[in-house]
């Protein structure tokens, strides 16, 4: 007689870095034996993502969580409660033994359905203080798992809060050199290769920046430029190609990569940690976010695994100069993430979930 199979829903949406982790989780749910389900919203991101890792995907009705006035706040309270009954729908036809929320607006109503449904969940925080939509849905958690220790402050006293690390996508340690190049219209050889993303949403101002920064960026680098979907330019530059987003072919664009432009969205920068990569953070400004960003890239900063230029001092010109200083640095960003002991957040959040009674 066999296992008895487990089921779990994953949850989480809005951006690559609510999705991506739980996707990490996969080879270990399925080693232990879990039937894996994933609940998102109807025109997130998570749903290609999700349907491309072969799992079975519902989506539901969901509103986005403003800081801010806007109509559709209103309007966005009808949503919820209709995502509140899809997911009650779709748990009852489930029946998990546990939900694995990552974060994003999505989750309010699949956690709080879940409260209703009376099944047990976790859910991750990234970032070093919790975004809105996971602060409205601790209280219905059993466990909350976090990435940064400075996180647990923010939490309730006591074994509620766990530090576990962030899921790193396994497949990011196999990256082929030689084929992210190729991949790239590359050469081996030649000039270093700088790699500039902004995220799956893109980041015009990083884009803007670096597209008026080209002539001088290409006396020294070949560019590799993930500018997010719709923000292609047609730049026809040798030694510059851009991509929307990439998923396949990720890891070996990273392997190709001398250095790294990124935001600091707490995902992104523990990979870039993992590999051990160089890389300039240029965190989301607070006007645009609730500061996370800033956060997460000033502890990077702080224990010396990152270089950090924040968006209101970049100019093609500042940005250059940093680029410039990262890269003649980079042996010294590369040994000190390589001393850093990085915590396992698969096997640190597979404890949590197989433990949670």
């Amino acid at each position: 007689m066999g296992e008895i199979v487990k089921k779990i829903i994953l949850t989480g949406g809005g951006t690559a870095g609510h999705v991506i982790p739980n996707l990490a989780l996969l080879p270990a749910l399925k080693a232990a034996n879990f039937e894996v389900h994933y609940i998102g919203s109807h025109e997130g991101i998570e749903r290609g993502l999700v349907e491309s890792a072969g799992l079975p995907y519902y989506s539901i009705s969901s509103g986005k969580l403003r800081r801010y006035f806007d109509v559709k706040n209103f309007t966005d309270i009808f949503r919820v409660a209709k995502g509140l009954g899809d997911a009650m729908k779709i748990i009852r036809k489930i029946k998990p033994d546990i939900i694995f929320s990552k974060g994003g607006f999505v989750v309010v109503p699949v956690i709080t359905a879940a409260r209703l449904c009376g099944v047990r969940c976790v859910i991750h925080e990234s970032d070093i203080s919790p975004g809105l939509a996971n602060r409205l849905v601790m209280p219905f958690a059993s466990k909350i798992c976090v990435s940064f220790p400075e996180t647990l402050k923010f939490l309730p006293s006591g074994d509620k809060a766990v530090l576990t690390g962030t899921p790193i996508r396994q497949a990011l340690a196999g990256g082929d050199r030689l084929y992210g190049l190729k991949s790239a219209g590359f050469e081996l050889g030649g000039k270093p290769v700088l790699l500039v993303t902004g995220g799956s949403q893109g980041a015009a101002a990083i884009n803007a920046c670096v597209r008026e920064a080209l002539p001088a960026l290409l006396e020294k680098f070949r560019v590799i430029h993930l500018c997010g979907k719709g923000h292609l330019s047609g730049i026809n530059s040798a030694g510059y190609v851009e991509f929307e987003y990439l998923t396949d072919t990720m890891p070996d664009i990273l392997a190709a990569a001398d250095i790294v432009i990124s935001r600091a969205g707490a995902n992104t920068i523990f990979e870039l940690l993992a590999l051990k990569k160089p890389h300039l953070l240029i965190p989301l400004p607070k006007g645009k976010s609730r500061g996370d960003q800033i956060q997460n890239a000033d502890s990077f900063k702080n224990q010396g695994f990152s270089a950090v230029l924040h968006e209101e001092k970049m100019t093609p010109q500042t940005l250059t100069s940093e680029i410039l200083a990262l890269y003649s640095s980079r042996q010294n960003f590369t040994d000190t993430m390589s001393n850093h002991q990085l915590t396992d957040g698969i096997a640190g959040i597979m404890d949590v979930i197989l433990k949670t009674p």
